[in-house]
């Protein structure tokens, strides 16, 4: 097995192995969601690999096995991020039938090793019950904050 990070020959299985993590986090999906996001996601990953987007793989041979998204913002410096570049994990996938042999824990340490040399000031998660006890083995912890996470929906429906 060989672990790197992915490049712009990779973007058609990549995809893939999004689209196989979004059925198996969401379970049932529409299929024209399906299709928009199918659609969608070649564009995004051609513009954002290796920019604001690094993917780490795991491969035999050519046959990508797992992978998992760092995504990098950048914000106005406060204390909480000096420098103002933070990483958010996502998309951390392996197939099935290859879980429960570390691929996971490997490609995690490949992020936080990109993350390091990119001088983020931290990197964020929101983790599954199956994936908190390797992301608290890995040196993850638990954020309390005096701030509730919320967010804002925007309906799109009527603008496709």
């Amino acid at each position: 097995m060989i672990f790197e990070k992915a490049n712009q020959n990779d973007i058609n299985d990549l995809v893939k192995l999004r689209i196989a993590y979004l059925l198996e986090d969401y379970g049932e999906i529409s299929s024209d969601k399906l299709s928009l996001i199918s659609y969608n996601l070649p564009a995004y990953f051609h513009s954002h690999l290796n920019k604001d987007l690094f993917v780490f793989v795991c491969r035999d041979e050519s046959i990508l096995l797992g992978c998992c998204f760092l995504y990098i913002s950048e914000k106005p410096s406060n204390p909480t991020f000096i420098n103002g570049k933070t990483g958010t994990v996502m998309n951390v996938y392996t197939k099935p039938q290859y879980r429960k042999q570390g691929i996971a824990g490997k490609l995690i340490q490949l992020l936080l090793t990109q993350a390091e040399e990119l001088n983020l000031d931290f990197v964020e998660l929101q983790a599954t019950d199956a994936g908190y006890n390797l992301y608290k083995s890995m040196g993850f912890n638990d954020v309390i904050s005096k701030y509730h996470n919320m967010k804002y929906i925007i309906d799109n429906r009527n603008k496709l």
